[in-house]
């Protein structure tokens, strides 16, 4: 028995003896028997294995009096919205109340138990309810909310997951299917919590029968993307079988083979490991090239195999394999940003190709994503991955969005620098920047809020953010004795030189408390509304930073983003259109601001707001000294709704100090 289970058991074993307590206290006396029980079940509910033997007892605690004189006595009262709000806030004993009464739900639906006023059906449809108003949680894509509550988010999950397991995705599956489709939207480059949700949907559709319906019309395509994306995969034959059929095929088969697989990835992102069979057999096969058909290549990607051919070769051998698979769709669409003709970047990822992994750079990778394939082969394909969808990268359950942002800011504007720093980290075990002339080597620094870095992120990011991180600790270090806020100094060092100089702040660092706001929400019109500032683009993407607020309006605390374009949205509107580090950007930020992720002129990875909205939630941003003669003057009135949207969310305790500020 290992050392989880014991811990389960002898919990279980003390829950029984404190229930027996319970269950023997006459009603008087009740009330005071239930905080040792809610005391054994936070801590047993903490333990990996310990929501089975809860769930096992279900009925007993209800029938011991756990929610006597409590809100969770009357079952059908209960609001499935505030549920993992309970689980996830800050008093243990009220989650682990929460956590019984949830079991209690589930042993009802399940027929394990009965309950005097709490229907079966009933029972069923509220646990639907919570699976479907939590969805971001079931599926593990962390947020700023998340990442502070930390462990209370992990139980809150794991939870959710045995609720599904015991009553099944069915009726969920039209919610569930929707928030998949949204989030591939974004194509993230991490793609594992995705593909297990769809393998559960795989093996929910296979339950519950053949009933029309679009919800299934739309899990089927999730589906067959991953295990039968062609004519000749529609049965998912495995892999040594597929590739045999290869053998017996045409060349107009074999053509349409490619041209399935290239239509279904870029449709949805995904990449099917027939995909990857079919790609590395196309490479030997001899009378005609079907990796650019494979690939899926417009006029862009052609041109860059046409003259890359053997670079192309050499980076899906050592890149593309049925472990990787999502390194195919990065490598495609790096060939179709057409970065490739950039002058540095073939003879960089030449030089990767040869790259020397340090002992503990290749034991960190094989810690991360196994030692199968090679560690160089994950770091390949983490490069293909991140540099071919700069927009994907995910900061994960990690406090370090300025890392993720600089990442991928440097993929998308600066690759070759990007791959420059990657050689360093993998062979030297250090990075090397500097700090208005002064040299900062990550290798002499303690370690900064990642500690030794994210394990639960791409490759590029397991290895650069512990260095990363380190090295904007210590440029905060350096700026700590300046006025005002560091990233002043901090942005345009650590990101590089297209960086705007100027930058703007809405509050006093000293207090907290907002400083000339209404100078600087004008500001923001004049250097990124194409309306005020002359109808000038924004050329370079630009790091700035939000107050980010929760569903409620809450202020939860300061993040980095990167304002990558202003222009008008579908409906005509000015919208800021952005990348959050967050892994996920479609979010709620409270009173009607919910930033979108599509509908309404995004392209993969973007979040965007109406112009006003996003202000209203804008604490930090950077620009270049303003042309008086091309600026035009911004109204009172815009101002004043900007500033009443800040101060009924994040700004509403602008009379006192806020709340210090901390990365998430």
């Amino acid at each position: 028995m290992d050392q989880v289970t014991s811990d389960a058991a002898r919990l279980a074993s003390t829950l029984d003896v404190v229930l027996e307590r319970l269950e023997r206290a006459r009603p008087f006396s009740k009330q005071s028997l239930q905080r040792p029980v809610l005391d054994v079940l936070a801590r047993l509910i903490a333990v990996p294995d310990g929501l089975a033997p809860v769930y096992a007892r279900a009925e007993r605690m209800d029938r011991a009096g756990l929610f006597k004189g409590s809100d969770w006595d009357v079952p059908n009262a209960l609001l499935p919205q505030l549920t993992c709000r309970t689980l996830e806030g800050d008093d243990r004993l009220l989650a682990a109340l929460e956590t019984a009464s949830l079991m209690r739900f589930l042993a009802v639906a399940t027929g394990e138990a009965q309950h005097p006023v709490l229907q079966r059906d009933y029972a069923r449809h509220f646990l639907t309810q919570v699976l479907a108003l939590n969805l971001p949680r079931f599926f593990e894509f962390s947020d700023e909310a998340s990442r502070e509550k930390g462990e209370h988010t992990a139980v809150a999950a794991r939870i959710l997951r045995l609720i599904a397991e015991r009553i099944g995705l069915r009726d969920v599956l039209g919610v569930m299917v929707a928030e998949i489709w949204r989030i591939l939207e974004q194509r993230p480059v991490q793609m594992g919590p995705v593909k297990e949700m769809i393998t559960q949907i795989a093996v929910a559709l296979n339950r519950q029968g053949s009933e029309p319906g679009s919800e299934r019309l739309g899990a089927e395509r999730l589906v067959s993307a991953l295990f039968g994306p062609t004519a000749e995969t529609l049965d998912d034959p495995g892999l040594t079988a597929y590739l045999a059929r290869l053998d017996h095929m045409d060349d107009a088969a074999l053509s349409r083979e490619a041209m399935g697989f290239a239509r279904s990835m870029h449709d949805t992102g995904l990449v099917s490991d027939y995909h990857v069979g079919f790609l590395l057999w196309a490479l030997d096969y001899p009378d005609r090239p079907l990796v650019p058909e494979t690939l899926g290549l417009g006029s862009t990607g052609l041109d860059c195999w046409r003259h890359y051919r053997g670079l192309i070769e050499d980076l899906i051998r050592a890149g593309v394999t049925p472990s990787t698979p999502q390194a195919l769709y990065g490598l495609a669409m790096m060939m179709e940003r057409g970065v490739l003709h950039s002058p540095p970047i073939p003879p960089a990822l030449r030089r990767v190709l040869t790259i020397d992994l340090a002992p503990a750079v290749r034991d960190r990778l094989a810690l991360g994503f196994g030692a199968q394939p090679t560690p160089e082969t994950h770091l390949v394909s983490g490069i293909l991955e991140v540099i071919g969808l700069p927009l994907g990268v995910g900061q994960g359950a990690n406090p370090t969005c300025q890392s993720a942002r600089a990442i991928s800011m440097w993929a998308l504007n600066d690759p070759d620098y990007l791959l420059h720093l990657v050689v360093q980290a993998a062979e030297a075990e250090t990075v090397l920047m500097n700090f208005e002339g002064t040299p900062i080597q990550s290798a002499d620094l303690p370690a900064g809020l990642a500690g030794f870095g994210p394990i639960d992120a791409d490759p590029v990011s397991v290895l650069l953010v512990p260095h990363l991180d380190r090295i904007y600790a210590e440029m905060g270090r350096i700026c700590a004795v300046r006025p005002g806020d560091p990233h002043r100094w901090i942005n345009p060092e650590f990101h590089g030189w297209w960086v705007g100089r100027e930058c703007s702040v809405a509050v006093d660092v000293a207090t907290g408390m907002l400083d000339a706001y209404d100078v600087f929400v004008a500001r923001f019109y004049q250097s990124y509304h194409p309306g005020y500032n002359g109808d000038r683009p924004l050329i370079h993407p630009q790091p700035a930073g939000i107050a980010f607020t929760d569903s409620t309006g809450t202020f939860i605390g300061w993040h980095a983003i990167t304002i990558l374009r202003v222009a008008p949205g579908r409906s005509g509107e000015i919208r800021v259109y952005f990348y959050n580090p967050n892994n996920d950007s479609g979010q709620d930020w409270g009173h009607g601001v919910n930033v979108t992720t599509g509908g309404n002129g995004e392209r993969h990875g973007e979040g965007s707001l109406e112009f006003e909205h996003f202000l209203s939630r804008l604490y930090l941003f950077h620009d270049q000294p303003h042309q008086p003669e091309r600026i035009k003057s911004v109204e009172t009135a815009a101002v004043n709704r900007v500033r009443s949207m800040a101060v009924e969310s994040w700004a509403q305790e602008k009379a006192t100090p806020l709340q210090p500020a901390r990365q998430l």
